[in-house]
């Protein structure tokens, strides 16, 4: 149970952290340049605008329809027609740069429902890191993650690692508890997680657009995100 929990945590650490830190932090350090976003670069075969306006209006809206998963599901199996090459994958990745709201996910991998998200939680990718949290909103982040990613092109798999843990926009990194910290795999790289004969957190990407972004999590869950209009690192990490 322990262990579940702790694959988990980023959605209950607040809770527990909140009663363990200590009241005095110091802002994260993270750059916030500028990102811009691309056109997707992908290979529109017969039913892809068709699936993809579904996605779009259902990433939106935060509502899902009876459609959306076939949709994906039509996205998903023609991946390899959609990003044949690595120039296709390439663009796939620019597109995912942003800030992103995340609004419906299946739950696991044999849920084909999808189910909105009840709670504020966002996803951030820039040429440097991942970012993810929870929060009131885009304006009011309670809790942040971030660190380095190293994006597979070849798979479309970006693997994560956690090196910054923030509350209100400050880091309190240093007064993690070691038992959370392990948790969550503070400060371990996907080699440590190899070498321990474990998977490292990842996720795969599957489309994107200008306004949806849609992911494989590790347990083989389906996440659909929206675009958000702001850069919400200010608000999650502070400013250099």
């Amino acid at each position: 149970m322990m262990k579940h929990i702790c694959k988990n945590v980023r959605s209950i650490l607040l809770l527990i952290i909140t009663l363990l830190v200590p009241s005095h932090c110091f802002i994260c350090n993270v750059r916030t340049k500028e990102w811009k976003t691309t056109e997707r670069n992908a290979v529109k075969i017969d039913g892809y605008d068709d699936a993809f306006q579904i996605i779009d209006e259902c990433a939106i809206s935060g509502k899902p329809s009876d459609k959306l998963y076939d949709a994906v599901r039509f996205v998903d199996k023609n991946v390899i027609k959609i990003y044949p090459d690595l120039e296709n994958k390439q663009e796939l990745w620019k597109t995912a740069y942003g800030s992103w709201k995340l609004q419906l996910a299946t739950g696991g991998g044999k849920f084909t429902a999808f189910k909105p998200v009840p709670i504020f939680a966002f996803a951030m990718i820039d040429e440097e890191n991942f970012g993810n949290g929870i929060g009131w909103n885009e304006q009011n982040i309670i809790l942040s993650l971030l660190g380095p990613h190293d994006f597979n092109e070849k798979r479309r798999q970006m693997l994560i690692s956690i090196d910054n843990f923030c509350l209100f926009g400050s880091s309190v990194t240093n007064f993690v508890p070691g038992f959370l910290a392990k948790g969550i795999g503070l400060g371990k790289r996907p080699s440590d997680f190899k070498s321990s004969g474990q998977r490292p957190p990842a996720f795969t990407f599957i489309g994107a657009s200008d306004n949806a972004l849609i992911a494989r999590g590790g347990t083989g869950g389906i996440a659909i995100w929206t675009r958000l209009q702001g850069d919400i690192r200010p608000a999650a990490y502070g400013t250099a």
